[in-house]
């Protein structure tokens, strides 16, 4: 088997559509996005090259992003890799030796450690494979979802609707009796009201923002695709609430969403993804991704939000949590700050 760079978006995005579990922070516009906003990054594929085929067959693929931080850089794979195979010896196999592909290179690039959002199921088993090359649990809470609501919409406009909380379905109902309108455009003008409601947000929950720029970037690279869109949700011509919504792969995602705290008795939100659902419907979609939740933690800034996502009704799915692999001492200062910063934030 041999690791080499995959420079061709075709060859990468037709590997990466055949994995129903990939997302779209492996995509090729992710990757794109990430270098748009001044970050190195590097796409690689493993290939079999058995005597058995005429030709090397692609068997992994990873998409790595150096981040620069003030506490030091690290190597980031994002809700990855992506592998063909179900068999355990196999990706076994493939990970150890993406593993030493990503010591070489981190040491390369001078970073003080690696960090991998592994995109298999949380299990002791997939565990096992990450502690025996040296890996440790991230402090961080998350770098992305490691629990997240999903939501099969290859059922019935009427099933879907069945299989809500009855809340939600009144609250849907309402938002429309109340002549709430949802637009889905991807006029600037939509994004830069997002961005205005966000944050409203931020200063009512004191998070730190992504600039405007940032999200600006990610919605211009994924449009090209048409991978991407903005609803927003209108009251007395005004604008209340808004969301981001990515569509790839057999899913669509609920990345980004913002309200303002003036208009929480409108129930516009629930209109909003009501909209987005039908809209993936459209696309052929099968999967609505609600995107993280917590659970079991009424104290936790995202209970409340967590609520909200599983009233649409789904089920859960965990991935292994996000996974460290230090490189040099510098590492103890990123898990200190993390660390202290997830007691903080009560995490």
């Amino acid at each position: 088997m041999q690791i080499k760079e995959i420079t061709n978006k075709q060859q990468w995005e037709d590997f990466i559509l055949q994995n129903k579990e990939s997302t779209f922070l492996h995509s090729w516009n992710w990757g794109e996005f990430n270098k748009n906003t001044g970050e190195k990054i590097w796409r690689v594929g493993i290939f079999d090259d058995r005597r058995d085929e005429a030709l090397p067959r692609l068997v992994l693929v990873a998409l790595i992003i150096k981040v620069k931080a003030k506490r030091g850089s690290f190597l980031f794979v994002p809700q990855g890799p992506i592998i063909t195979h179900n068999s355990k010896l196999i990706t076994h196999n493939l990970l150890n030796k993406l593993f030493y592909f990503l010591k070489r290179l981190g040491e390369e690039e001078k970073v003080g450690f690696i960090r991998i959002s592994p995109v298999l199921e949380n299990s002791e088993e997939n565990l096992d494979i990450f502690k025996q090359a040296g890996f440790r649990n991230a402090p961080i809470h998350m770098m992305h979802p490691e629990i997240t609501w999903l939501l099969d919409i290859t059922k019935s406009e009427e099933e879907i609707l069945k299989g809500m909380r009855k809340t939600h379905r009144n609250l849907i109902r309402r938002a429309v009796k109340d002549g709430v309108e949802i637009i889905q455009s991807m006029d600037e003008k939509y994004l830069k009201e997002f961005y205005d409601i966000h944050m409203e947000t931020v200063r009512r929950h004191k998070f730190v923002p992504f600039s405007y720029d940032y999200i600006k970037s990610e919605v211009e690279t994924f449009k090209n695709d048409n991978q991407i869109s903005v609803f927003s949700a209108k009251y007395k011509n005004k604008i209340i609430s808004s969301a981001i919504i990515v569509f790839y792969g057999n899913q669509a995602f609920y990345h980004h969403g913002s309200s303002l705290s003036e208009y929480n008795k409108i129930p516009s939100s629930y209109l909003i993804l009501w909209e987005a659902i039908k809209e993936a419907q459209k696309r052929n979609k099968e999967i609505f991704n609600f995107y993280g939740i917590v659970e079991n933690k009424p104290k936790h800034p995202w209970a409340g939000l967590s609520k909200f996502k599983k009233g649409f009704g789904g089920y859960r799915k965990e991935l292994v949590h996000c996974q460290d692999l230090p490189l040099s001492k510098k590492y103890l200062i990123t898990w200190m700050v993390e660390t202290g910063r997830k007691i903080k934030r009560g995490y």
